[in-house]
């Protein structure tokens, strides 16, 4: 330990080679990641989980980590969720927390930035450690997109005067078809941008490299034409469809007609079941408990852009990273880029210039899935594994969302 600090101290009296070597030097004051996990990907509406609600989702996920972390849960002082579509996250994630055995003392709390929600729950938690507020802290990512949402209500006419104020309320596949056709992506391009998340995605999960991610869970499902309940316990993602070819992708009818005529459920996102869990605290504590040391969360930034155009945040957020910790695109090993489209994908592959092997290489959301608030922590404990099964180191995650922005995330595994 005292070799370390004294390291630190050298370190920061020293100036460093390059942006590379500061954020792979080790400091007890680092924030790490000491356990990465999530529940399976599940359809929603017809999947494994379309009868589990948010509630048992947040308790199974909850008891796991308290299962593989071997952790006192008293040493936990704070749990955040990342949840777009339920407005009691918040007390869902209370009672979870308390059933699944977490002590009254520690604390509970939901964030909501859209699709980039576990992200923000990830940093909000870091924040937090960095700051000396809390020691230990655990973020979370959650949806069920089974379950309805509130239903958005026009804006004051006030607001609505604003054109951009306006475009906020674009519908999704709306804001996809702008990206193509402001941009030219064809269809053609992003259907073959499509069927390779797939086929990787299948690669992937034939292999066996998702099962370090996954934890079960154990629910109930019922059958809608006999009413029958059954329980189940779910270990693979449902996402995958294994055979999918660009041929196959030319035969889906586009999905938002009245936007336009590129973006299908084909080269979509899906909507997706799930949820995904962070434990964070500072290496010096992870080292006095004996936790295992997965990766240090280096930060994180958003940035917003043209609400019409949403898609394209992380062409925007990445660069706005990168440039923080005087990064390169060569210097990231491994990108995690939400695929809410192919439109968005394409654009953000493209435009920022990226390697496509290191892009998503076990497939992205297209394949996979997106429940909204889980994505941003979902892309780190897939990013973590696959940064060591191919024995590489840094990581960025990054995603697009609703209303126009962009949010990216930066992480050194070890």
């Amino acid at each position: 330990m005292a070799s370390e600090r004294l390291s630190s101290i050298l370190s920061q009296l020293s100036p460093s080679k390059s942006g590379l070597s500061a954020i792979t030097q080790k400091n007890p004051d680092d924030v790490v990641i000491t356990l990465a996990i999530r529940t399976p990907l599940t359809k929603a509406g017809k999947g494994g989980l379309k009868d589990t609600p948010l509630d048992f989702i947040l308790y199974s996920l909850l008891k796991s980590v308290n299962q593989k972390s071997k952790l006192d849960p008293t040493l936990v002082e704070d749990i955040c969720v990342g949840n777009v579509n339920s407005g009691q996250a918040a007390v869902f994630l209370r009672a979870a927390s308390l059933a699944a055995g977490f002590p009254n003392t520690t604390a509970a709390s939901s964030v909501n930035r859209f699709c980039s929600s576990g992200l923000k729950a990830v940093q909000d938690i870091a924040n937090q450690i960095a700051a000396g507020s809390i020691e230990i802290g655990l973020a979370v990512g959650a949806e069920s997109m089974s379950s309805p949402g509130d239903r958005p209500r026009p804006f004051h006419p006030e607001i609505l005067k604003t054109q951009e104020s306006a475009d906020c309320m674009q519908p999704m596949g709306q804001t996809s078809e702008n990206v193509g056709k402001d941009f030219d992506i064809p269809r053609e391009v992003q259907d073959r941008y499509a069927a390779e998340s797939f086929q990787r995605a299948e690669r992937a999960q034939k292999a066996g490299w998702f099962d370090d991610e996954i934890v079960p869970i154990t629910t109930e499902i019922k059958n809608p034409k006999t009413g029958e309940v059954m329980e189940v316990t779910l270990t693979k993602d449902e996402g995958p469809r294994w055979g999918t070819t660009f041929e196959s992708l030319q035969k889906v009818r586009p999905a938002f007609p009245q936007f336009g005529d590129r973006s299908t459920g084909g080269n979509s996102s899906q909507v997706t079941d799930g949820a995904a869990a962070i434990l964070m605290m500072k290496r010096s504590r992870a080292q006095q408990l004996g936790q295992p040391i997965l990766a240090k969360f280096c930060g994180a930034t958003v940035t917003g852009l043209a609400p019409r155009i949403m898609g394209i945040g992380p062409s925007i957020a990445i660069p706005k990273l990168l440039g923080k910790f005087h990064l390169t695109k060569d210097d990231i090993d491994i990108f995690e880029i939400n695929e809410a489209f192919a439109s968005m994908a394409v654009y953000c592959l493209k435009v920022l210039g990226l390697d496509h092997a290191k892009m998503n290489p076990r497939g992205g959301a297209i394949a996979l899935g997106h429940p909204l608030g889980t994505t941003g922590a979902r892309q780190i404990v897939t990013g973590i594994s696959e940064a060591k099964r191919q024995g590489k180191k840094v990581l960025l995650t990054s995603m697009c969302i609703g209303t126009g922005q962009g949010m990216a995330g930066l992480f050194v595994v070890e």
